[in-house]
């Protein structure tokens, strides 16, 4: 079978060309979601020519099967809660909330390794582009959402190479609009569509960060 996606940068082109075919916002900020999202969403900044940023978002896991999002955390506090799986393995609300804490320790060292002291780019009366490699449950990419309005993102759109339907559905109801390439039926791994799905490394999201705000110091 022939993987749609070579790599996430050859997602992040193909997807920002479709943005650019399909966005009403001319002047947008992108945002990726760390780690795999970041550099899907630098060949998108790229193409649209606009500025880019991280909003650090991570899953809340079940206990034994971390890869199973029984809800999500963002930055600014934010909070989303998959009630039917913590139900589903039994998980208490003291192990509930042993995960969110350690989950939420993580997140605010990211924050500092990935910014680097630079303040985050002002979301205030922007159009925002949340981009991830792909959305199974859209659990993170839902508080990413609730964290860019809280910024003040006068629209949110999300964009992704590939989706669960599920995921869409839920995508569809809480951004402005939603952009995907691939949508796909049932339960799957968002790895089985990229031909090289290896794990992105911190320094890669740091290294592409430094490389947009260069690019757009010397556009400025």
């Amino acid at each position: 079978m022939v993987k749609p996606f070579t790599n996430r940068r050859d997602a992040g082109r193909r997807l920002g060309t479709r943005l650019a075919e399909v966005l009403s916002d001319k002047n947008v900020v992108v945002v990726g979601l760390p780690r795999g999202g970041v550099p899907v969403a630098y060949e998108v900044a790229r193409i649209l020519l606009c500025r880019l940023d991280v909003l650090v978002v991570r899953k809340v896991g079940v206990p034994l099967q971390p890869e199973l999002a029984m809800g999500a955390i963002g930055e600014e506090g934010m909070l989303e809660v998959e009630p039917a799986t913590a139900k589903r393995f039994s998980v208490t609300d003291a192990q509930f909330e042993r995960v969110v804490a350690d989950e939420r320790a993580t997140l605010e060292e990211r924050v500092r390794l990935y910014r680097e002291g630079v303040p985050a780019i002002s979301l205030e009366n922007e159009a925002v582009v949340i981009v991830d490699d792909g959305l199974a449950t859209g659990a993170t990419a839902h508080v990413a959402c609730s964290v860019a309005r809280a910024r003040g993102a006068t629209r949110v759109i999300v964009a992704v190479p590939v989706t669960s339907v599920a995921a869409a559905i839920r995508m569809d109801r809480v951004t402005d609009q939603f952009v995907s390439l691939v949508r796909a039926d049932g339960p799957f791994a968002v790895g089985q569509f990229y031909e090289d799905f290896g794990q992105t490394s911190d320094q890669e999201v740091i290294d592409d960060l430094v490389k947009a705000r260069n690019t757009e110091s010397e556009s400025e």
